[in-house]
């Protein structure tokens, strides 16, 4: 089976990798690479040869680059290379209550919202299943040294995870099935392609859905979510309210607060209608704008953020206040790039 690398495999295909060993090696072996997390050298209860012999025959997917760690230590930035030479990155962050892992399932993005590094770096390659689920198992390694468990898994990392649904939701399926993460602990985020929203709704498991939306009236939003033109927000509102009807799961929307442009008493009220309109299901997470290379308009101050967020409220929406992580490591929201990061080292 060439070409394939340890998580792209299927049970039944890694049958076939053990053809001739006792059936019971096959539990093994996917218990120690689901359960246990571990590579097959460290799965102690094979033999020497086949865990070496799984090794070679079924490579990672994922070349470490640089690994980077914010001043706090709370926030790991990955950096890998793929096979064909294309970079992606993925964010560990560990909270008090939880550790969230960040994926990308795009190396690079084809949505061109100007804010985002991502998507100035333009689309490059859609990521495997494997690829994508080695995300975890090595952002679950890294926690583990920590003595931290992983606990959710938001698809907002580089890329349309919408664009790329397929792979995507194989790979939801083996991280809640096979890794054990339970799908409301998944969060699915979208800059609004409804195709893939309603697509979403069809399928079986009750994740989370958040919609990128940046602006509450299509001019505004036109401008800097250039996707809205073929898909408005009418027809967003109504493809999110017809999920929420069948998943009854709440819908998020992300707002990357930026000065001057969406952080006005006006902006507030046109987005807390759109709220009212899928209560009580509806939640805004509020981010002030993190600083990227091709995009010169600021941030609105965080006191400004603030009373954004009461206006909201005031209006009749639910709205929080996101904390900003590993913005010093360029692994905040907004700003993964598959650049060549710095480390800095943990202030003990």
């Amino acid at each position: 089976m060439p070409g394939q690398t340890r998580y792209d495999v299927t049970r039944e295909a890694l049958a076939e990798h053990l053809d001739g060993e006792p059936r019971y090696r096959l539990d093994q072996l996917w218990d120690g690479l689901y359960t246990q997390l571990a590579d097959p050298a460290d799965i102690t209860n094979l033999p020497k040869k086949l865990r070496q012999r799984i090794d070679d025959e079924l490579p990672t997917a994922l070349t470490p680059v640089t690994e980077s760690v914010n001043e706090t230590g709370d926030t790991v930035k990955f950096l890998w290379e793929l096979d064909g030479g294309s970079r992606v990155e993925t964010v560990l962050m560990l909270y008090p209550d939880r550790a969230t892992v960040c994926v990308s399932s795009q190396a690079g993005c084809a949505m061109a919202c100007g804010f985002c590094a991502t998507g100035q770096a333009g689309f490059t390659r859609h990521l495997t299943v494997g690829e994508i689920v080695e995300q975890v198992v090595r952002a679950a390694q890294r926690a583990k040294q920590a003595d931290r468990r992983v606990s959710n898994i938001v698809f907002m990392g580089m890329g349309e995870p919408m664009a790329n649904l397929t792979p995507v939701w194989k790979s939801v399926e083996r991280i809640h099935g096979d890794i054990g993460l339970s799908a409301r602990h998944i969060t699915i985020s979208t800059v609004g392609l409804i195709p893939g929203i309603r697509a979403l709704k069809d399928l079986p498991l009750p994740v989370n859905l958040a919609v990128s939306l940046h602006a509450a009236n299509d001019e505004l939003r036109t401008e800097m979510v250039p996707i809205n033109k073929r898909y408005p927000i009418g027809d967003l509102i109504e493809a999110c309210s017809d999920y929420l009807q069948v998943k009854n799961r709440r819908v998020s929307f992300e707002w990357a607060m930026i000065d001057g442009v969406n952080d006005r008493t006006s902006d507030a009220r046109e987005l807390a209608a759109l709220c009212r309109r899928l209560q009580p299901h509806a939640h805004v997470n509020l981010i002030p704008l993190n600083p990227t290379p091709g995009y010169p308009t600021m941030g609105t101050p965080l006191k400004k953020v603030y009373a954004f967020r009461d206006a909201l409220e005031e209006f009749g929406a639910n709205a929080t206040v996101r904390q900003n992580r590993g913005t010093d490591i360029d692994a905040a929201c907004g700003q993964l790039a598959a650049g060549q990061p710095v480390t800095i080292t943990p202030k003990v």
